[in-house]
């Protein structure tokens, strides 16, 4: 979530990182403050010293952890959306997902929630993956990957104004065929698909 208007960051990391600066590389934060909120995420200006003294300021999106979901159905189908993309001009296919709430208690609790919300599909069970940084160079969120387990339809999608969502679902082989083809382009679902494929599934 969007932190402080005028707290700062001076050991160049967030709240649990394991930054070695031991090497020279960390930045020195003096400052922070929000240049502009829009729904779903600020837009954060730190003031910065590098390492070589040189005093400049530093823009990135500031945005709350999110939860990304792999669904699968008893029948062992993959619960997708299909979602309308302002910033790319289409629609995208892909993987449950969104941003945690204070109020959701733990990530395990967001990443049902945001399956129910987005696909009116429940979890009988959910199982953290991993976590990535999707963009750091611009974008301070972190992306946790949910396995979940025995979903089926429960009630009917809760989507938010902006959302524009059609649910579907595919073979588990498929998806993972479309990812690897390019056929389906999202990064989230490119990352979780293939990690689950490589060290998840064949444990």
């Amino acid at each position: 979530m969007a932190g402080s208007d005028t707290a700062a960051r001076t050991d160049g990391t967030e709240d649990g990182d394991e930054t070695d600066d031991g090497d020279g590389l960390a930045w020195e934060t003096t400052e922070t403050g929000i240049d502009y909120r829009c729904p779903g995420f600020d837009v954060r200006r730190d003031e910065v010293v590098l390492p070589d003294g040189t005093e400049t300021d530093f823009h990135y999106v500031d945005e709350p952890p999110a939860v990304v979901v792999l669904p699968f159905t008893p029948a062992g189908e993959v619960v997708l959306i299909e979602e309308w993309r302002q910033a790319v001009g289409r629609v995208n296919r892909g993987l449950p997902a969104g941003s945690a709430e204070s109020d959701d208690g733990d990530l395990g609790a967001a990443a049902r929630r945001e399956l129910a919300e987005e696909t009116g599909y429940e979890a009988e069970t959910v199982e953290h993956l991993f976590a990535a940084e999707p963009s750091n160079g611009v974008l301070d969120c972190v992306h946790h990957y949910f396995l979940a387990r025995g979903c089926e339809p429960a009630g009917e999608q809760d989507l938010d104004f902006n959302e524009s969502i059609r649910v579907t679902t595919a073979e588990y082989d498929d998806l993972l065929s479309d990812v690897l083809n390019g056929e389906i382009r999202d990064g989230r679902t490119a990352l979780g698909v293939t990690r689950y494929e490589l060290a998840d599934r064949w444990q």
